[in-house]
């Protein structure tokens, strides 16, 4: 059977490239809102982290109502790092609107979802997104898109997709990139005629592939997926295999069953083939599992997601400080939530080290984990975390590395070829667009640990870049990481004006008078590459001709704040980050100074 009613839809892009703004206006149009309805701006990107950075970080199902079909849509993140979530999610549906900006054209998480796509065999609409930019440069960008597609393989029919030139922030489409559009009616005709129905099997069994799975404290896990085959109905044996774990057979029976309209999930008591629904019932149920009738079992073969790139080890806060800010500190705690993000992330690794008190976390990327630590910070853990450092593997005898695809588009080439040389990038491609340069590389991923504050600061701020996992490829050698040193609380106690005026001269502070401190801590950095003990705890003697006012005199510059992304990037092999919901401190693994020392001193022996 047809289903003419029925059309399941992806949007991939770039981050920033407007995905989610766009998916606001098609919800506007498509009638999920009242027309005096108040919604504000990105109402898809429901999480607080993803409205405060701009991004999307997971994907998210919704549904539109146009000329009698439904249209599911899921909007999916455009970060490299959270591409996990895109290729599974790929598995639901049968076509792709891939969204590109007027003025960026094509980037790297373009490229990387698009091959996804292609690779899968899926229908694609290219929308060309914010065509009402000043700078915008539609015949380029449409000339970059098909090659883009070209150079991935696209078949022919692929390549002939047609182009939809919309502004997401007006909510206008247009098939003619110099006709100025009124609302997204092109955009929708174009997605029901040339993304075809579904042909669906409602008579045969059940058969429904988990795609995605949430978390809800009443009922437990909710898995999320297409109805492959057959109907699913409330109160139906099931058995649940998975394709890759032909080992895997669970019995159970699916409790409660929802549809998904708008921004909302409505209950239901059944659902055909082609329906995305969401499901109670099953309690161990994973990403990648197959729900079947109890008297046909057959697993869906389901996509093999990217292995993580790089990992860090979170362990129990130890600090002088600990158990203070947090309100989950012990080692079950941390171990508890860190599993918990296994049932809804399917590129993070979590292992069990030596220690009772520590854990290896594994993930696509730093900005991947950073958003775990934060996530974790504001609901309230405290916790320490060592530097990123990238995962090797070794084939036929020889080490191999992760690479990344990195591109940068600046006003000046000379200074990021300069960090490139001593990050062992590799030019691959250059491009001159008005009056910048895009510049394409394949860097080593630990190239890329730190470099970030570095570009910003090369390029005045002016610079974009962007990265996405290309290959293992052969080690490349050493590369200096870290060139400047840290300035090293000597004592514990609370930093005051005098001593932070005596210590700001041998460097950049993070901290201002007030702060408590423990020895071990790092309160600064150094431009020389050596550690300084510093005392930002000591106070001025006092005298018969000098008093403690005198202090007003002294004049401190402004330290330092960091984010959660910088201090990743800063910290060293020998130091960890003390996370907790307050505050985000720099300190050494050894807080003792002399310890500290001797152990210096060993290593340099044993090197």
């Amino acid at each position: 059977m047809i289903r003419e009613d029925l059309r399941n839809i992806a949007i991939i892009a770039h981050v920033d490239h407007g995905k989610t703004t766009l998916v606001d206006q098609m919800l506007k149009q498509g009638g999920t809102f009242r027309e005096n309805q108040v919604v504000e701006d990105r109402v898809m990107d429901s999480n607080a982290l993803e409205r405060e950075r701009g991004i999307t970080i997971l994907a998210k199902n919704t549904s539109i109502h146009y000329n009698g079909v439904k249209i599911n849509v899921i909007d999916t993140p455009g970060h490299a790092d959270f591409s996990g979530e895109v290729e599974r999610v790929l598995k639901m549906v049968t076509g792709v609107l891939i969204l590109v900006d007027a003025a960026e054209g094509p980037m790297p998480q373009t490229r990387f979802v698009t091959q996804k796509a292609l690779e899968m065999g899926l229908r694609l609409i290219i929308v060309v997104n914010k065509v009402d930019r000043p700078d915008a440069r539609v015949k380029e960008v449409i000339d970059e898109v098909l090659e883009l597609l070209m150079d991935l393989n696209a078949s022919d029919e692929q390549l002939e997709s047609p182009f939809v030139f919309c502004s997401g922030r007006a909510g206008t489409s247009s098939l003619d990139p110099d006709v100025a559009g009124t609302d997204l009616k092109p955009l929708f005709d174009t997605i029901l005629s040339h993304f075809p129905p579904m042909e669906a099997d409602e008579t045969g069994t059940l058969q429904l592939l988990v795609s995605s799975i949430d978390y809800n404290e009443y009922v437990g896990r909710i898995g999320i997926g297409r109805i492959e085959r057959g109907t699913a109905k409330v109160g139906a044996d099931v058995v649940v295999c998975n394709y890759n774990h032909p080992e895997l057979r669970a019995r159970g029976k699916i409790v409660n069953l929802y549809e998904i309209e708008g921004l909302g999930r409505v209950p239901c008591e059944s659902a055909k083939a082609g329906d995305i629904v969401c499901f109670s019932g099953l309690e161990k149920i994973n990403i990648g599992d197959t729900v079947c009738a109890s008297d046909a079992v057959e697993a869906v073969p389901f996509v093999r997601i990217s292995e993580p790139t790089v990992e860090m080890i979170f362990s129990v806060n130890d600090s002088p400080f600990a158990g203070k800010e947090g309100k989950f500190v012990t080692t079950r705690h941390l171990r508890e939530r860190l599993y918990r993000e296994l049932l809804k992330d399917v590129s993070l690794r979590v292992e069990d080290t030596d220690s009772a008190d520590s854990f290896r976390v594994s993930g696509r990327g730093e900005m991947h984990l950073s958003i775990l630590i934060e996530t974790m910070r504001r609901e309230g853990y405290e916790f320490q975390v060592s530097s990123p450092k990238v995962l090797y593997k070794t084939i036929d005898g020889v080490l191999y590395e992760p690479v990344e695809r990195l591109i940068v588009d600046v006003p000046e080439t000379g200074s990021v070829f300069q960090s490139m040389g001593e990050r062992k990038g590799e030019l691959v491609h250059m491009n001159v667009i008005g009056s910048r340069t895009r510049l394409e590389f394949l860097i080593p991923a630990r190239g890329l640990f730190g470099y970030k504050s570095q570009f910003l600061t090369d390029t005045k701020g002016e610079g974009v870049m962007s990265s996405v996992f290309f290959e293992y490829q052969p080690y490349k050698g050493e590369i200096a990481r870290k060139t400047t040193g840290s300035l090293v609380a000597f004592e514990t106690g609370e930093a005051v004006t005098y001593g932070l005026f005596n210590a700001q001269g041998r460097g950049t502070l993070f901290i201002g008078p007030g702060t408590p401190v423990y020895e071990g801590m790092v309160v600064g950095f150094s431009p020389k590459d050596e550690d300084i003990n510093v005392n930002v705890c000591k106070t001025k003697h006092l005298t018969n001709t000098r008093s403690s006012a005198s202090d007003d005199a002294l004049r401190l510059i402004t330290p330092k704040k960091m984010s959660l992304e910088e201090a990743l990037e800063f910290i060293g092999d020998d130091e960890l980050l003390e996370i907790t919901p307050l505050n985000v401190r720099v300190r050494k693994r050894i807080l003792d100074s002399e310890l500290r020392a001797k152990a210096r001193a060993k290593a340099k022996l044993q090197a």
